[in-house]
């Protein structure tokens, strides 16, 4: 499922819910209908900036190249292009650009209406 954050001062940002979910936990918001206002980005900013920096500390393993060896193993198709790891760092990257326009333009960052 996909979450459309909206917000006047910044494009729409689409995430998989799945990846949203680390950060709205974070924040204890619901990833089907939400608001971060202008006043909690700024609080948020700081936070989702020390959980990016913190998950650059952990390299991506091997786990992930076992996932999906697994995945297509009964598969005859096995012509794939190399494993690219997209990092917490890099999807968090336009959610936080749009939270410091919201902060910086007083606008609330909205998503699920």
């Amino acid at each position: 499922m996909l979450i459309t954050f909206k917000c006047r001062s910044y494009p729409e940002v689409l995430m998989y819910q799945e990846h949203a979910k680390r950060i709205l936990d974070l924040l204890h918001k619901e990833p089907e209908r939400g608001v971060i206002t202008a006043a909690e980005a700024e609080q948020i900013i700081p936070l989702i900036e020390s959980e990016v920096e913190e998950s650059r500390k952990h390299q991506a393993t091997d786990q992930v190249a076992q996932d999906v060896q697994a995945h297509h193993r009964d598969e005859d198709d096995h012509d794939h292009g190399p494993i690219e790891v997209v990092s917490f760092s890099t999807r968090m990257y336009p959610l936080l650009e749009m939270l410091r326009s919201a902060r910086d333009n007083k606008t609330d960052v909205l998503w699920g209406v």
